[in-house]
């Protein structure tokens, strides 16, 4: 804003950040602690895309409204804070019907969005290369093709009688709707090519073992990839950092494989994203070994590695050998109480009778807990810290040359020029 009668002040044009109430409709029998978890990884979701969370929101129903998701009452408790704080949107931790879309939309008077269209909006900032960015927009017109109808309302009273019967708001309607069918079946056209040129490229790597970095987002994958490959692959602390699939030749006591490092999966991924990225994940697909990647600090991180096998199952990678390697040791608490936080109290959480504040279990116990019960290999980490990295240097270079002989018997040892 220029400073009144200071002609030489200068205008202040950064963009106000937006400001955001968070909603989630759980299930009547689910603990708050697992609500409290849900809603802090919505609010972390909202922060990584550049807004604020000013306000959370619980109501508990069987089933979610079918007109607005929330009921009448809870949605007036929604719009007067909205109206009172002048909070700019309003985000649902759960998949909105067009219409509960816009009838909340009507009510709220503010931008209403829902899980997908969060997570769009961030893989779409996130997106670097040209195939990237069109799986995105892909995704984005998907997410938008059923969302038109009700866009052109406003046209419909003058709708003529006689023989047609369609007025010029369906005309509207249809004219958009065949726009975006245009524009899917060319960026689908336009992946097809992208995903011929990434099958050749996989086609001339094919002599070397190739190992994929998979997990759940924020879980330390690229800073992992970046201390065994000595790359610079951008990593940071928030969801889904890495969106591009990243490829680097990496020898380890001569043993030489090829590393990926694959965009993080989370509870909810929208099934449009998983079509849309499929030239991606073929890097998992085709994957020799998978390096699932957790995050032992964090509380529900048992339920993060059934959401990561889930997704490999959803993507036909589910039979592969897998690394298990829990990172972030260093920032594993065992006195902290499970999934529960000091400051996280909000609106409408019911307690639960039983709910206890369960002590989680010491690194230790956890270690020979995984390790009895896993058929596959399992280590602890910091890529951080580089605790135990020349470890999980030492099990990698232990597999990589187990597949490697299986896939060429005759071979005695590594060439470390290959």
């Amino acid at each position: 804003m220029l400073a009144k009668g200071n002609k030489d002040a200068t205008y202040d044009t950064a963009q106000e950040q937006e400001s955001a109430v968070l909603v989630a409709v759980p299930d009547k029998r689910q603990p708050n602690t697992t609500t409290q978890e849900y809603l802090d990884e919505l609010a972390f979701l909202t922060e990584t895309a550049g807004a604020q969370v000013v306000k959370r929101f619980v109501q508990r129903l069987e089933k979610p409204d079918i007109r607005t998701f929330v009921g009448e009452g809870k949605l007036a408790e929604i719009k007067a804070f909205v109206n009172h704080s002048g909070a700019s949107m309003v985000i649902f931790d759960d998949d909105l019907s067009p219409s509960q879309l816009r009838n909340l939309e009507a009510e709220l008077k503010v931008k209403i969005v829902d899980r997908s269209l969060l997570i769009i909006d961030i893989f779409a900032s996130r997106a670097k290369s040209a195939t990237a960015r069109t799986q995105v927009e892909l995704a984005q017109y998907q997410y938008l093709l059923p969302r038109l109808t009700g866009l052109w309302t406003h046209l419909d009273k003058q709708r003529g009688g006689g023989v047609s019967q369609r007025g010029p708001g369906e005309t509207e309607i249809e004219t958009d709707r065949r726009v975006v069918r245009d524009r899917i079946s060319f960026l689908k056209e336009k992946l097809k090519d992208f995903d011929k040129q990434s099958v050749t490229q996989r086609k001339s790597r094919t002599g070397l073992v190739r190992v994929a970095l998979v997990g759940y987002t924020n879980v330390g994958k690229s800073t992992i990839m970046n201390l065994l490959s000595r790359s610079d692959v951008f990593a940071e602390n928030k969801l889904f950092a890495t969106v591009d699939s990243t490829v680097r030749k990496v020898v380890l006591d001569t043993v030489p494989f090829l590393l990926s490092d694959t965009v993080g999966f989370i509870r909810k991924l929208p099934t449009r994203l998983i079509e849309s990225f499929k030239s991606t994940l073929d890097e998992i697909r085709e994957a020799d070994l998978l390096m699932h990647v957790v995050d032992i600090s964090h509380p529900s991180f048992e339920e993060h590695i059934e959401v990561v096998n889930d997704t490999l199952k959803d993507i036909g990678a589910a039979d592969k050998p897998i690394l298990l390697v829990f990172n972030k040791i260093d920032q594993y608490n065992p006195e902290a109480e499970a999934g529960l936080d000091p400051e996280g109290g909000f609106e409408d959480m019911n307690p639960d009778e039983e709910e206890g504040t369960l002590i989680r279990p010491t690194l230790d116990q956890l270690q020979a807990s995984y390790m009895a019960k896993m058929h596959d290999p399992v280590i602890f980490i910091s890529a951080q810290e580089r605790e135990n990295i020349d470890e999980l240097r030492a099990l990698l270079v232990r597999k990589v040359g187990e597949l490697h002989r299986q896939r060429y018997p005759n071979t005695l040892e590594y060439d470390e020029a290959e």
